[in-house]
């Protein structure tokens, strides 16, 4: 017969247990790091037994090797993107290629989980199920145990029932620690009631004390167990067998249970201290993998215009991916999520890239284009030969290159040589017509300040009429001959206009002195008629009206010239001199107006 001990107390359960369940084992964790370092295949092949095995435990490893097989998958689809886009194809119009170890996989992850999942249900049917059966025992065993006068008589068969409630192993785990804790008040109640033999009760103490004794010596075992883990769960399942195990004799039990409570210490505490130092070293994987999504959040893409900077760049983002992996696992809650966020920003900047160089590419096109059009629009003037106009329409093309931006390395050199060799021609041409013009123009500019002396030379008391015939005849040679240099021609069109102006003015004068002497005579006849010298005296204002209205036109219109062309400035010169004809006309007027109303006076 055994009798009742009293297992732990809730202070020295919590004790005990005070390190969390661990499910995966020391393999299970090796298993799930040594995922990513497998091939595509190698995955498939690890996936494939797996299911074939129905190994529904190794959930953790069959997400482990979907996220590799994703990540791997993801940088395939970016690697042919990236190839795509570089063969000069829109980013818009990719479609990765299909890929049957992607497709192979999704299957048989669908086929664990429906397996796990029956798995998962058919273990909770089972622990329900031993859960009710223990409480049928348990119900029977109270009903023996509070039956004083009979409990002598049902001592084998409430040993049976012991037996069979201990047999029962896995109950839902929310449950387990209550049901333990009535079947052991249940066991002390029924020895409590039972007056059994002392010797057998002693007999049976014995017997638990020896198997107590060789738990503890297992427990301080695993002090020097080399897996910690393994260590750890070890211990979970000693103290199951603990509780499972009858009381020790009074005067023992606190001596026994403080001995296997520090063996059970040493384990713990070093479960505790594998634990944490993992989680030092999971916090600095955590803190280091958040530096290098730091640095990759850092690379500046708007300060990248060239393709070097860009490849500088994409170099970075590679050393870092590199570095991402040398680096372990953080806490489980963060480390999917930094990887995920890891990923992101790796994305972000090879998007942005392809997208860089799609632009780029499609710029330097429409720009080589522009450059083509400007050489053919080059070599045409080029055809045409020298001219003021095509000049300036070159110099509008030279301008005009300067504003284009860059083209492609391929293309640089070329369309530069096929532009500028173009331009060097039209005006080595240019300056090898420009050496013959200037001598013709020297020798113009001679035969023009041969005229201006001749012009010069025209006597001054010679008729009229041949003064007026030398002067155009001159004038008109002066008009035949061709240009002068451009340097020379505003003297010597001055020196030419005084010439010409001295000679006119000597024959305008000697004639208004013939005209005045004409009106004087005709207004000699109007004296006695009144009536004639006013109308004589209104005809006049009107003259000087109408020219003082003329001039005032010229004047208005001189504004709408454009002076900086030779064209313009030519006939700016030509209005003033109209204008300063009119001018000397209305004081022609003015002076016979004055002789009228003199006329009128004296009369």
């Amino acid at each position: 017969m055994t009798e009742p001990e009293t297992i732990t107390t809730p202070g020295q359960e919590a004790e005990v247990v005070a390190c969390a369940k661990q499910e995966d084992t020391a393999a299970e964790v090796q298993a799930v790091a040594d995922v990513h370092a497998l091939s595509k295949e190698e995955l498939l092949a690890r996936l494939r037994d797996i299911v074939k095995s129905r190994s529904v435990n190794s959930h953790r490893e069959v997400m482990a090797i979907k996220q590799a097989l994703f990540s791997l998958r993801q940088r395939e689809i970016n690697e042919e993107m990236n190839a795509y886009v570089e063969a000069g194809n829109s980013p818009e119009t990719f479609s990765a290629n299909p890929d049957e170890a992607e497709n192979e996989a999704k299957d048989l992850m669908a086929e664990f989980r429906v397996m796990r999942q029956q798995y998962l249900e058919a273990e909770e049917k089972r622990m329900e199920q031993n859960l009710e059966a223990k409480k049928e025992i348990l119900a029977r065993m109270q009903a023996i145990s509070e039956n004083a006068d009979s409990v002598n008589m049902h001592f084998q068969e409430f040993q049976d029932l012991q037996q069979k409630f201990r047999d029962i192993k896995d109950v839902t785990p929310s449950a387990e620690t209550d049901i333990w804790k009535k079947f052991q008040l249940t066991v002390e109640q029924y020895y409590d009631t039972l007056k059994m033999n002392k010797e057998l009760r002693d007999l049976d103490f014995r017997k638990n004390l020896e198997a107590k004794r060789r738990i503890i010596a297992e427990a301080n075992a695993l002090a020097e167990e080399p897996d910690v883990v393994e260590a750890g769960r070890r211990l979970q399942l000693l103290h199951t067998e603990w509780r499972e195990i009858g009381p020790v004799s009074k005067e023992l039990r606190e001596e026994i249970w403080e001995e296997f409570r520090q063996a059970s210490a040493k384990v713990n505490r070093r479960h505790q201290d594998y634990f944490e130092k993992r989680k030092a070293e999971e916090k600095a994987n955590e803190e280091a993998k958040e530096a290098i999504i730091c640095e990759l959040k850092a690379i500046d893409r708007t300060a990248l215009k060239t393709f070097a900077a860009w490849d500088e760049a994409r170099e970075k983002v590679k050393a870092l991916q590199e570095k991402w992996k040398t680096i372990g696992f953080a806490s489980r809650k963060v480390n999917n999520d930094l990887y995920a966020r890891f990923r992101s920003e790796c994305d972000v900047f090879f998007n942005a890239r392809t997208e860089h160089f799609q632009s780029t590419r499609e710029a330097f096109q429409a720009n080589l284009e522009k450059k083509t059009r400007l050489c053919e629009r080059a070599e045409a003037i080029l055809a045409e030969g020298d001219s003021k106009k095509n000049l300036e329409e070159m110099q509008k093309l030279q301008a005009e290159w300067r504003t284009i931006g860059n083209v492609g390395r391929k293309y640089s050199d070329a369309i530069w040589e096929r532009f500028s060799s173009t331009c060097n021609k039209f005006f080595a041409l240019r300056k090898e017509q420009n050496a013959v013009r200037h001598t013709e123009e020297m020798a113009n500019l001679k035969a023009k300040r041969a005229i201006i002396e001749e012009i010069n030379g025209i006597p001054a008391d010679a008729d009229r009429s041949e003064r007026l015939r030398s002067i155009r005849e001159l004038q008109a040679r002066y008009e035949a001959i061709g240009f002068v240099p451009f340097k020379h021609k505003d003297q010597l069109q001055a020196d030419y206009r005084k010439a010409c102006d001295a000679v006119y003015g000597a024959i305008n004068s000697a004639r208004d002195r013939e005209r005045r002497s004409r009106f004087e005579g005709q207004l000699d006849s109007m004296r006695d008629d009144a009536r004639r010298l006013g109308s004589e005296q209104e005809r006049i204002k009107r003259q000087i009206d109408a020219k003082r209205q003329e001039l005032k036109t010229y004047a208005n219109n001189l504004g709408f010239f454009n002076i900086k062309t030779s064209a313009g400035n030519t006939m700016v010169k030509e209005m003033e001199r109209k204008m300063a004809r009119i001018e000397d006309e209305i004081k022609q007027l003015s002076e016979k107006l004055a002789l009228v109303e003199a006329a009128k006076a004296a009369k």
